[in-house]
């Protein structure tokens, strides 16, 4: 049994990305095993997987069986920059790719913030904000000081910040919905992955999630919608939309997948191949750590979303009603 006092670069980490870190070699249906058994403690207490943690923490963990490390796991993190649109001594702004974690875990060797940590090896504080999944694109924050991590932090949970999302979703979005306000329960599936399901308000697992829709262009078949979060829940926009009944395209977890299929192969948009999914972070507002001045920050779409934008007919009917 080991007793692991958290520091700067774990804290605001979920406890299971952090045991996925800290136990490499353990298959991670047993990470989750041992948190759901109450074997794992964070100051002497029994936590849930999604718990954040905090600096000074500490967290016990018990012992398991590590297997070998093999030659991948050992393989060292690579330094990489990504596009910045904004960066000063208390901040950075980057442009995430679609397709990179914003951190390692979860069966990933390292994400975002490990390999900006490579290419920056003299930052002294460098931790992310917030976060998106690896499937969205666009505009990630990270904090280069301890006392701007807590302000933007404080900023997100009090929702000061303003988040808008460009999604293309399938059908005819309808021109009367503008505010998706649908309770949402965060579950683990037996084998450890996350998922996130539309509840009842009333239900005792529901949270309420809040998202604001207007449509930007409509195409045969296709609505591109700007969309913007009034709460921070995982996978909001994601199962809000699929609960409206227009998946995001390419949306792997919760979308029409034989739609994916087709764009993926080329067969849905006139020989396009579309394979990832068309979810980009697209603008954010806040209030600078220090000034307190309101910054507006937007990243263009993709290249790949915007050829697909480019190969989508117009459409040719009236917008469906509410």
């Amino acid at each position: 049994m080991r007793l692991v006092t958290i520091d700067e670069r774990s804290a605001g980490q979920r406890l299971d990305n952090f045991l996925l870190r800290e136990l490499k070699g353990v298959p991670k249906t047993h990470v989750y095993r041992i948190i759901r058994s109450g074997e794992v403690r964070v100051d002497k207490a029994r936590a849930g997987a999604d718990t954040r943690l905090e600096e000074g923490n500490v967290v016990r963990v018990p012992p398991v069986r590590v297997a070998e490390p093999s030659v991948a796991a050992a393989a060292p993190v690579p330094a990489r920059e990504f596009p910045v649109l904004y960066e000063d001594d208390q901040l950075l702004v980057i442009d995430k790719p679609a397709g990179v974690a914003v951190h390692g875990g979860s069966g990933v060797s390292f994400g975002v913030i490990e390999q900006l940590r490579q290419a920056r090896p003299l930052a002294k504080f460098l931790e992310l904000v917030h976060r998106l999944d690896k499937e969205t694109s666009g505009l990630l924050m990270l904090a280069k000081k301890r006392s701007a991590l807590t302000t933007l932090q404080d900023q997100f949970r009090q929702r000061e910040t303003g988040k808008t999302y460009a999604a293309l979703v399938s059908g005819s979005w309808p021109a009367r919905t503008k505010v998706i306000d649908v309770a949402l329960h965060k579950y683990l599936t037996a084998d450890g992955e996350r998922r996130v399901k539309a509840v009842a308000a009333d239900d005792a697992d529901g949270r309420r999630s809040i998202s604001l829709v207007r449509v930007a262009g409509r195409y045969a078949g296709f609505s591109l919608l700007d969309v913007t979060i009034k709460t921070g829940r995982t996978h909001q926009i994601r199962v809000h939309l699929a609960h409206e009944g227009h998946p995001i395209v390419g949306d792997e977890k919760y979308g029409d997948f034989a739609l994916n299929k087709a764009l993926a192969a080329g067969r849905a948009v006139a020989g396009l191949r579309f394979e990832r999914m068309f979810l980009h972070a697209r603008r954010l507002a806040f209030n600078h750590p220090v000034t307190g001045e309101r910054i507006e920050l937007e990243a263009p779409l993709p290249p790949e979303c915007e050829t697909l934008l480019a190969h989508l007919p117009p459409a040719t009917t009236p917008a469906a009603p509410a």
